[in-house]
């Protein structure tokens, strides 16, 4: 057989990916995986005890904003990844946007305290349970997400693989802000930014092997 033949033949009953599919599936594993992660949040940490006072509840609506963000937007470019050749729809100069308003927002903050503050306004007193709790809630998430992902055929692996990694930590900082403590923008911007592009450079390194199809 010819290479031509050959061609033809194997692109003869190619039926086209069906997107509602695919975003339903993605989204029914996005759900799945925010309530796994909820849940060994609960379990494993519990929900901070002062939750209910003013301070504590503005700061987590902070945290929410900041990470649902994250997650909505990031999620709207990996339905266009998903499907093949949906990065050259792509642009992910959006996905950045929450992270400049976090760091914009922690500078201002840093700005208006005393330099005396700073360091504890950054480091806070929970910094070490951030950087592992975030990373280590997001593995299931981010497994889901693959999952369902893998069955959509995407064709740019590290790009697909980088935003189900930085939704998946967009994820499982929302859950963690249940937990938290500190109650800081520069903390916020440094602690669960930091973590969340942790999780998205995880994902770039792993996409490529666990996408591949």
């Amino acid at each position: 057989m010819k290479t031509d033949e050959l061609v033809a033949a194997l692109s003869a009953h190619i039926e086209p990916v069906n997107r509602r599919l695919v975003s339903r599936t993605v989204y029914i594993a996005l759900a799945a995986g925010t309530v796994v992660a909820l849940g060994i949040m609960l379990a494993g940490l519990g929900v901070r005890a002062d939750l209910m006072t003013a301070r504590a509840l503005i700061f987590l609506l902070l945290k929410l904003a900041f990470t649902v963000g994250i997650v909505g937007v990031a999620s709207v470019y990996l339905m266009r990844l998903a499907c093949p050749g949906g990065e050259r729809r792509t642009s992910s100069i959006s996905a950045v946007m929450p992270f400049v308003a976090i760091v914009l927002l922690a500078a201002i903050s840093l700005g208006l305290a005393p330099r005396s503050h700073w360091d504890k306004m950054v480091m806070g007193d929970e910094w070490l349970e951030c950087l592992l709790s975030i990373p280590i809630i997001a593995i299931v998430p981010f497994a889901a997400i693959i999952a369902a992902v893998r069955r959509a055929a995407p064709t740019n692996l590290v790009r697909t693989g980088a935003f189900a990694g930085l939704i998946s930590g967009g994820v499982s900082a929302m859950a963690y802000a249940l937990h938290c403590t500190d109650d800081s923008l520069p903390f916020v911007a440094v602690w669960y930014g930091g973590t969340i592009v942790l999780c998205t450079l995880a994902g770039a390194i792993l996409g490529p092997r666990l996408l591949r199809w």
